[in-house]
């Protein structure tokens, strides 16, 4: 039989007032709370509670720590946190972005929007006319995801006052920004990013290099609809004209802080529930950690449907879950080097009929012969004095069609990448290789189907939908139980947005918003 109390689900999918029959709020605000995560979300989440006076423990079932986090960091977060104070630094290189051109030599693409127009003369004078209005139009809408990316995504079918005033704030500041530039938004939202490239733009290049901001890890093509919102997405908190994203030390920086009990390599077995609501996590090896609320930055199936009794959720609920989409199309080459190479970051897309035929591999589960590839470069560091590309290769399905993701697979992926990086890339400076398929990312890192995002980003899981309707807002039917992490609003691309979100919900739920 199902228990039916105090879950807080209702049978239309939203989350109602939870029990508050055997518990008081002073009980509960000197226990502490578990956060769930070592990423940037659960990293951001935990300090922000602790910060607010709250005993967190963290529990990270990773070792390490990585390096380098991709995202635009909320200028809150990096204030409230203090991350300036503690060595925060967000890597601006210039050119962001080099693509070779058909003919040989290259095009760079620089932060000085008036200099990349005057490299883009060479390829087409008309485009490098349109280059300024065009940084300026994407930086007004970008302005716009940042207003909504900065607060919980608005509850639209909501009565409560506060939730109607939150609303009317986000209308009256669409409102303002007048009616050519709002109609272009909302023009741009559903459009593919084929289409809005094609509006501005004629040379195939550009329009590849740029096209290929909209697919970063969808399973989708530059045709696609809703492209262009994943282009705008990545754009958000970056300079005029810098159309990938930025990426910073934000995951070390927190790591080396203080005011959070993190346990590392350390594997969950359950979320523990008692009268619909958490009463702490269990260990793999048996270990109870008593908790009152539970913040986990994992991905809403392992949370919901690998960790907690399905007895405490409705079938509707697991259905919805289950529905959230998640392919993982990306996989990652690490090439170590004896030197630095010639870029600090590379694309190799030199359309956007190449793009749509990469991605016509992955729609029949096939790795893409013809991939996208994304190459950063990453400079020694420390003792370690070995240089390192790090490759996304876009399109590689978590599924495929024949076969498996076995070592001569993988190998395979990793020699079609760098043929396809040999003119940029001498082969002789290649000292090793790593291949990270989506079938290792699921595997190792928890991603549902190999996807980094955990959901993706699209017009049906984006703001009051993402990952759910009934999740948006980072509670759970199970009371107690909270959600971040890149599945939630506003989704990966935004390093500790989420996590931040989530923890401002759980003390505004608590009473102590402060």
């Amino acid at each position: 039989m199902r228990r039916r109390y105090a879950s807080g689900w209702r049978r239309d999918g939203r989350i109602r007032s939870q029990c508050r029959t055997h518990y008081s709020w002073q009980d509960e605000m000197s226990a502490p709370i578990v956060v769930i995560g070592g990423g940037v979300d659960a990293l951001v989440a935990a300090h922000w509670l602790a910060r607010a006076g709250e005993s967190v423990t963290m529990i990270d079932e990773r070792g390490q720590v990585p390096s380098s986090t991709s995202g635009w960091i909320p200028p809150e977060v990096i204030r409230r946190l203090d991350l300036a104070a503690h060595g925060l630094v967000i890597g601006a290189p210039d050119p962001w972005l080099s693509a070779p051109l058909p003919n040989g030599g290259r095009l760079d693409l620089w932060r000085d929007s008036a200099r990349t127009a005057n490299a883009m003369r060479a390829l087409s004078a008309p485009d490098a006319d349109r280059w300024p209005a065009f940084c300026e139009q994407m930086r007004e809408h970008a302005a716009v995801l940042a207003a909504l990316y900065s607060a919980p995504a608005p509850d639209v079918m909501t009565r409560d006052w506060r939730e109607l005033l939150h609303v009317a704030k986000i209308a009256l500041r669409t409102r303002r920004l007048g009616r050519a530039r709002l109609e272009s938004f909302l023009r741009l939202v559903p459009m593919s990013i084929a289409d809005l490239l094609d509006d501005w733009f004629e040379s195939d290049l550009l329009k590849g290099v740029l096209g290929a901001a909209g697919v970063m890890h969808l399973h989708q093509g530059p045709r696609s609809g809703g492209t262009a919102l994943a282009f705008l997405h990545h754009h958000v908190g970056n300079a005029p004209g810098v159309f990938r994203p930025s990426h910073s030390n934000i995951e070390a920086v927190l790591a080396r802080c203080s005011g959070v009990d993190r346990r590392a390599n350390v594997r969950i077995q359950q979320i523990d529930v008692q009268a619909g609501r958490v009463t702490g996590v269990t260990l793999v090896d048996g270990t109870h950690i008593a908790a009152t609320l539970v913040v986990s930055a994992a991905s809403p199936w392992q949370t919901l449907l690998d960790w907690v009794d399905a007895a405490w959720l409705e079938p509707d609920a697991i259905r919805a879950i289950r529905n959230i989409r998640a392919r993982g199309v990306v996989a990652h080459v690490v090439l170590t080097l004896d030197r630095a190479p010639g870029f600090a970051a590379l694309a190799i897309a030199p359309s956007l009929d190449y793009l749509e035929r990469a991605y016509d591999d992955a729609k029949y589960r096939r790795i893409s012969h013809a991939p996208l590839i994304e190459a950063r470069y990453v400079a020694p560091s420390g003792a370690d004095a070995t240089h390192a590309v790090i490759v996304q290769m876009q399109f590689a399905p978590y599924l495929l069609a024949e076969g498996s993701w076995d070592a001569s697979r993988k190998q395979a992926l990793v020699d079609t990448v760098i043929a396809a990086v040999a003119n940029h890339l001498p082969r002789d400076a290649i000292l090793s290789t790593q291949c990270v398929s989506p079938a290792d990312a699921a595997t190792d890192d928890g991603f549902p189907a190999g996807q980094a995002h955990h959901a993706e980003l699209a017009l049906d899981q984006f703001l009051w939908m993402r990952p759910t309707p009934s999740l948006a807002r980072y509670r759970t039917m199970i009371g107690g139980l909270y959600l971040c992490g890149p599945a939630m609003h506003p989704g990966a691309g935004t390093a500790g947005a989420s996590g931040m979100l989530a923890a401002q919900t759980v003390l505004g739920d608590r009473g102590q918003q402060r």
